[in-house]
């Protein structure tokens, strides 16, 4: 029998392939304010359809974390990666990661995903742990109410939320100094 996870991953790319012929889904990234020599890590990366955009947008003193639980996404993520000649590296996350440097990145942004996560405390957490003081989580609800997601950003009583538009919502840290 086929392994399920791998079925429904390709299923996954094969809608976004679809959904990527109606558009250019690395422009939301314009939304963010990603600057030249930013550390940026996409965070639940999938097939690496923000990547390229990323990639461009920091530039070559930039860094670009392309980020997935799912072996056949870095797999996926390494192929785009030689095809391209990105500065990304892609990162297979664990349950114990922490491949992931503490404090490191500039921005995480984490789109179509969120609903997705069985532990929300713990994916926040994790984000936290990776995010500079001044840096910024870009988080898109996915498949869930904007309430939803309120609630467990408060419940991880980690983020603030500094900003909200109909696709996402801008967190930053909250540190004690």
């Amino acid at each position: 029998m086929p392994n399920k996870s791998n079925a429904m991953y390709q299923l996954m790319i094969w809608t976004y392939k679809i959904q990527d012929s109606f558009g250019k889904p690395g422009d939301i990234l314009l939304q963010f304010g990603i600057k030249t020599g930013y550390t940026v890590i996409d965070y639940g990366c999938g097939p690496g359809r923000y990547l390229k955009k990323a990639s461009e947008l920091v530039g070559k003193s930039g860094r670009v974390y392309g980020a997935d639980v799912h072996p056949l996404a870095i797999q996926n993520v390494r192929k785009l990666i030689q095809s391209q000649n990105l500065n990304v590296t892609p990162v297979l996350l664990g349950k114990e990661d922490q491949s992931l440097e503490e404090h490191s990145a500039d921005l995480v942004y984490a789109l179509d995903m969120f609903h997705q996560v069985a532990d929300p405390l713990e994916f926040l957490a994790k984000i936290y742990r990776i995010i500079k003081k001044e840096g910024f989580l870009y988080l898109e609800d996915g498949h869930q109410s904007r309430e939803a997601t309120r609630k467990k950003i408060s419940q991880s009583k980690l983020w603030q939320i500094t900003d909200e538009t109909k696709t996402f919502v801008r967190l930053k840290p909250l540190r004690k100094e």
